[in-house]
This record gives C-alpha cells, structure tokens and sequence, in this order.
C-alpha cells in the first residue's frame, strides 16, 4: 500500500463514499413515479440545491488534471481562463433561464419540433448525443488517469467503480438523487479544496515566500498562446455550452419559478469566481514545492502536491473529491440525455401513448446506455491514444459541433423570424464547414486518403496539416458564421407557410409573457436526514480508519476534518428537526 501512495484508510473512505452515493439512489428510487418527476424534478427543486448541482456540473476532474497542469506551468491563467464562465453564467441565466423555464418541462429539446419541425428535433438529438458520450468518456478517462497514475489507485477499477456508481444513482433516483448526491459531494469538495492551500502555503514558508520563488509573470492574466484573442473565442464556447448544455438547461426548469431560475444563475456566478483562485493555488504551489515535474506528468500535478502534503485519510477524501467533481457532471448529462432519448425519441418516435409505467421504463434503459455508452468508449479511448491527444480532438470536435446546435437553439427562443429550414440549413451548413476545415487543418487528404489510412491513425495526422487551420479559434469563426449564415440564407429562400407562422406568433406568446409561480406549497426538503447519515457515514469511516491504521500525531488532520464533517452533520439533522416542528 505504502509503495502504491494509497494506504487502507483511504481506501475505507473512498468506499464510504461511494456506499452513500448509492444509498442516495435507493432512497429516492422509490419516490420516482413519472418521468416529469425523474427528469424535472417536479418543478419543485430549491434554486440552492439546482445551484449547487449546477455548479458541480459546470467542471470536472478537468480542474485537477488539465488547468492544475496550466497552473504548475504558467501561474495565474487557468483562473483567466475559469472566471470566463462567471459573465457566461450571468449572460446565460439572465436572457435564457426564464424562457428555458417556459419553453421546456421534460427535455431540453422538447420545444425545438414546434419552433424547427421534427427533423430539425431529431437531427439535434443525435448530434447532441455522440458529443456528451464523448465528452463525458473523457471525463471518466480524466479521473481515472489522474487517479491511477497519480495516486496508485487502479487505472481500471477507477474507470468502472466511478461510471458504475454513478449510473446506480442516475438510473434508481433520477433529477432528485442527482441533485442530492451533487449537494453531499459539494461538502466533500468543500472541505478538501479549502484545507489544502493552508498546508502547501506551510510547506512553503507561507504566501510572502511563495511569491518570492516563483517565476517572472507567474500571476500574468494571460501567457504564450493564451492570449486575450484566445480567451475571446473560449469565451464564446464556454456560453454556448453553459447556455444550452442539456444538464444546465435542466436546472432551470426544474424550479418553481422564473425568478428561481435566474438565482440559480447568479448563485453559480458567484461560486465559479470564488472558486478558482482556492482550486488552482496548490498546483501554483507545486512549482516551488515539486519543480520538476516532466513536461509528461503535468497531468498529475494536483495528485502529486497532494501526495506531498496530505496525511493519510485526507487522501481518500481527496480521491472522493476528485470522483465527486466527475461524478456531479456524468450523472447531470446522464439523467439530461436520458430525458432526451425518453421523449424527444421514444414518446415522439416510437410510442406517443405510452404510460406512465412504460415511460419510466424506458428512461431507466436510456439511463443505462448512456453509462454503459461512457465506460465502454472510455476505455477505447485509453487503448487508443491517450489523454493528450485525444483533448486536443475533442476541443476541435466542440468547435465543430457546439456553435452549430448552440445557435439555433438559442435564435429560436429569441425570434420568430428564422424558418424552420432556416434553422436546418443552419445547423447542417455550420457542421459542414466545421468539418471541411477541421479536415484542412489536419491534414487528413495527405495523412489518411493517399496512404489509404483511416479508423485511430487519423490521430497521427493531426499536425500534418495547415497551421493555418489547426486552431480552435480558426473552427469556432468558421462554425459560427456558416451557422448564421445559413440560419439568413434557409429562411430567405425558404419561410415558413402561413400556418406555421400563426403557430410561432402563439409559442413566443407564451415564451415571451413570464410564467406563474407553481401552485401549491413548496415540495417539503426531506432529504437533510439523509445529508447528515451520508456526511456523517463517511466522517465516521474516515475517523476510525485513519486512527486504527496510523499513528495518531499522523493523522491528527484527518481526525480534524471527520470531526468539522460530523459538526456540518449535526447542523443538517438540526436543520431537519426545526423544519418538522415548525410544520
């Protein structure tokens, strides 16, 4: 264990934590009776809890793999790079959140076949869907290697523990248990993130002689290829994924009002700029600490610094942190996707009278491929090519895709005035100039057609081509300005029928006008017992394990943070009890 970095202690909490995930699924599977409830919640969702999981979604273990990396190497620019997402957010939920609340109940694609007509609809379902599979089996490789590699832990276990836990929770307590488990897991988060920078800052000699260490424009808001243009065009794809992502569009429409919806914005922006000045300090720390780290395990920087300083316990609970971050935005994308496959394909495609009971049914089966989905492409990725390469793809594959589905579906929740085939010929006119430049930039005409090479070997040939064209930049202009243009040029040539045309004057009727509050009382939070059993479960874990396994001087940390997680505990079961006497 002690050559592996992972000792049986962190191993008991790791495990702890996943026993709660899934109890979090088994208590709400049994509530679960309509898909309005597994996929909506009911309209009932407190716009705090829809925050916090919002938030959890927003990032992933991209944080502790890929900005750690450029935080260790540059200093100050993945917090650049992450406060974009804090006026996205705003921009997002001020113009959007009210409209998406009006125009969706169970699917965030729902509205697009009477604004676009059913092809357009389908077309953005399954373009929709290779690209969260993708995503999200990125994702999931993430995690594991930063995990494995990092920290010891198996590469592979990693890899299906993470994707299996997850779908049990997904698919047994829909929205609720997702939100629920996103809520316990921010705690985690919260204590880990929060009690590492004081330790690194220790190890150091304190902030004063970090700063004295570290390089000449280390705290720089921009460096080498990440310039302000760069961080323009990342811009643009940040809203338009926070914007329309079918997990974040999802929290919105889950409240019980339009003004709720807009506070799970504004609630998210300030937790993505209070964020990542604490997540990306250990990393900036390291530099000093670890300084060198080879250029090929950057990657790993986030595991090693903690490795350096965290006793042992603390590093389970970091393990459950890292899990937590990937876990919170598999499962959002996981109960979204299901929504979607459930009634944008079998309600609208396969069986429009379908019960209650058979709805369900069917979005539990969805739920499952799209797990199933993630860890099987996963671990084609890992056998293929490697994280590195298969990043760099995966940005260009979202600058091909994003800006094209993005666009139409915010245009068509502001004016009536794009067609339906415009819309059409704006999604299919952006993809294709995507994919003509992208395969212009990577040179795939001489790297694959001429050697009559195709399937991974694609890969190899990414820098073979035009330099010109590689950039993410050079894809997102190209994407959104085909996209647009084809959205003028479709409705120029082809408007919609008179019939139709009435049809939009009374869906912006609604979508424009602000909705009524819900009706009723709100839904009772009788979920705080079972935050206090889990947070409390593991604090227990973490107590014990650490101290039967380790030298008490050792792990006095440890025992510190299991006993700040029982009092966060107590105050949830407090919370509880006041809430049944008042009632």
């Amino acid at each position: 264990m002690a050559e592996s970095g992972i000792a049986l202690a962190d191993y008991a909490v790791v495990v702890s934590f996943f026993v709660v995930m899934i109890s979090v699924g088994v208590f709400f599977g049994r509530k679960q009776k309509s898909v309005t409830q597994f996929f909506g919640g009911g309209k009932q969702v407190p716009w705090w809890l829809s925050g916090i999981s919002f938030y959890m979604c927003s990032f992933s273990s991209l944080a502790f793999v890929m900005y750690s990396a450029l935080a260790y190497k540059y200093g100050w620019l993945p917090v650049t790079v992450s406060w974009l997402s804090v006026p996205a957010v705003l921009l997002g939920s001020w113009f959007f959140a009210a409209r998406w609340r009006r125009a969706a109940e169970t699917s965030p694609l729902e509205y697009i076949e009477r604004r676009y007509g059913n092809g357009m609809r389908q077309g953005l379902m399954w373009l929709g869907l290779p690209m969260r599979v993708l995503d999200d089996s990125f994702k999931l490789l993430a995690i594991g290697t930063v995990v494995g590699a990092g920290m010891g832990f198996p590469l592979k276990g990693a890899i299906i523990a993470s994707g299996l836990i997850i779908l049990s929770y997904t698919f047994m307590g829909g929205l609720w248990a997702t939100l629920v488990a996103d809520f316990i897991q921010f705690f985690v988060l919260l204590l880990v993130v929060l009690v590492l920078p004081f330790l690194c800052l220790s190890k150091v000699g304190g902030l004063s002689s970090f700063i004295d260490q570290v390089p000449e424009g280390f705290f720089d808001w921009t460096a080498g290829k990440y310039t302000w243009g760069y961080m323009f065009f990342f811009f643009l794809m940040i809203f338009s994924n926070l914007a329309t992502s079918w997990s974040m569009v999802q929290r919105y429409y889950s409240t019980r009002s339009e003004k709720d919806a807009r506070k799970v914005g504004y609630f998210v922006a300030v937790l993505l700029f209070i964020g990542p000045p604490i997540f990306f300090l250990p990393a900036m720390i390291a530099r000093v600490i670890i300084p060198d780290i080879p250029a090929d395990r950057m990657n790993e920087v986030y595991a090693l610094i903690c490795r350096e300083v965290l006793p042992t316990g603390f590093i389970g609970l970091l393990i459950a942190a890292m899990f937590s971050a990937t876990m919170s935005t598999l499962a959002g994308d996981y109960n979204a996707t299901a929504s979607v496959l459930t009634n944008d394909f079998f309600k609208r495609m396969i069986s429009p009278n379908a019960s209650p009971r058979q709805q369900m049914f069917v979005a539990r089966v969805a739920t499952i491929f799209m797990g199933s989905a993630v860890i099987g492409i996963t671990f084609v990725m890992q056998s293929a090519q490697g994280a590195n390469d298969l990043f760099d793809v995966t940005n260009k594959m979202f600058g091909i895709f994003l800006p094209p589905i993005a666009i139409p579906m915010l245009v068509g929740l502001i004016t009536p005035r794009v067609s339906r085939t415009g819309g059409l010929c704006g999604l299919l006119g952006g993809i294709t100039v995507g994919v003509i430049v992208f395969v212009l930039g990577a040179g795939l005409w001489t790297g694959c057609i001429e050697n009559q090479q195709f399937g991974w070997q694609f890969l190899d040939a990414i820098n073979a081509g035009s330099p010109w064209f590689r950039g993410v930049s050079v894809i997102m202009t190209s994407t959104c300005v085909a996209t647009i243009a084809g959205l003028l040029l479709g409705t120029r040539l082809f408007p919609d029928d008179a019939a139709h045309h009435a049809d939009m004057e009374l869906f912006f009727e609604k979508v424009g006008k602000p909705s009524p509050v819900l009706q009723g009382p709100p839904a009772k939070i009788t979920f705080f017992p079972l935050v206090s059993g889990g947070l409390a479960f593991i604090a227990v874990v973490l107590i014990v394990a650490s101290v039967a396994t380790q030298p008490f001087r050792e792990v006095r940390l440890s025992v510190a943070g299991g006993v700040v997680m029982l009092a966060v505990s107590a105050l949830f079961l407090w919370i509880s009890w006041k809430n049944r006497i008042s009632e």
